[in-house]
């Protein structure tokens, strides 16, 4: 199916990439990983890349660093292989967050980490809701910064009567998130939205002012980018409780999971967690019963055949708001 594209996976999110390559009929490539006990890193393709269309599927989720040297060196790698085109699949973009300068003295690490992936050979980034999309203009050469949140209203729109439709309202964590809640307000019949206005202290905790929008018996559905600590995320749920909504959901498209997330989650603040598998969660996680888990897969190898074949991408994002096209975690495998 891919003429003379070569598919690779690195350490990151190896299930991922197995899911990608079976939505498009080919085998990963072989990569050699080495580690030494010095804690240097040795990585380089075993196939042949020469004159190639080579796409690498690695985001750079925790071990953040360790997952970033493993790209660089293997883009180095296959520069010096003789690869026609480096195209590098990053689900989740580690470092996005320090995307400007809050205060004096700070460094902007997205965009470093952006030009050390082009000095390093990568012709096109692909990414996944980064955190601003702004830090596309961090690279110099071509991103495509792909949505998941019509596949993330799909997976909501999934199974809903038109009953529970109608009581449904998106709420945005933060003022910054309206955008993102919108959106996928506009693909569940443009139900109402609802906005936290969320400060923090002086000791960094969350803390909310209010609540704009009414939520009273509403069943509500939270939308960020990411959950990490998921502190402000159940900050959030217990002040729409506190107003009265009816149930509260959460939907993110990165789940980062870090402590002390699961003590957080395993109390169930959340009807329901839907995030995407950009990050590969841990057991412990994917035990809790009301985690469910959507699979990137196909919409990321629609967009890298149609790289391929030179075709926009713009018609992949109508095609996975639709429930039929949204797929679990294990679907694949059962």
């Amino acid at each position: 199916m891919l003429e003379n594209a070569v598919l690779f996976s690195l350490s990151a999110n190896r299930p991922l990439a197995e899911s990608i390559a079976a939505h498009l009929g080919v085998k990963l490539g072989d990569v050699n990983v080495q580690k030494f006990p010095s804690g240097e890193v040795l990585v380089e393709p075993v196939d042949t890349v020469r004159g190639k269309q080579v796409f690498i599927i690695q985001p750079t989720c925790p071990p953040v660093n360790d997952n970033l040297m493993e790209v660089l060196i293997f883009v180095d790698a296959l520069k010096r292989a003789s690869a026609k085109e480096i195209n590098l699949i990053v689900p989740y973009f580690g470092y996005a967050r320090q995307d400007r300068k809050a205060k004096p003295r700070q460094p902007i690490t997205a965009a470093l980490v952006a030009h050390l992936l082009t000095t390093a050979g990568v012709d096109r980034a692909v990414t996944v809701n980064l955190h601003a999309a702004q830090i596309q203009g961090f690279f110099s050469c071509l991103v495509d910064d792909l949505t998941a949140i019509p596949l993330l209203g799909a997976a909501i729109n999934k199974g809903l009567t038109p009953e529970e439709l109608n009581n449904l309202i998106i709420v945005s964590p933060d003022h910054g998130g309206v955008k993102r809640a919108r959106d996928l307000a506009g693909g569940l019949g443009n139900c109402p939205i609802a906005i936290i206005d969320k400060r923090r202290s002086s000791s960094l905790e969350p803390e909310v002012m209010a609540i704009i929008g009414d939520v009273q018996g509403k069943d509500c559905i939270m939308v960020d980018d990411m959950i990490d600590t998921g502190r402000s995320a159940v900050f959030g749920a217990n002040a729409l409780r506190g107003k009265g909504a009816k149930s509260v959901r959460i939907v993110a498209v990165h789940p980062v999971f870090s402590d002390p997330c699961y003590d957080l989650l395993k109390q169930k603040p959340f009807e329901e967690v839907i995030v995407t598998d950009s990050i590969p969660l841990s057991k412990k996680f994917l035990k809790l019963p009301n985690i469910r888990v959507i699979s990137l897969a196909g919409m990321l190898g629609e967009c890298i055949a149609r790289i391929v074949d030179n075709i926009p991408l713009s018609e992949v994002f109508d095609a996975y708001t639709k429930p039929e096209n949204v797929k679990t975690k294990f679907d694949d495998e059962q």
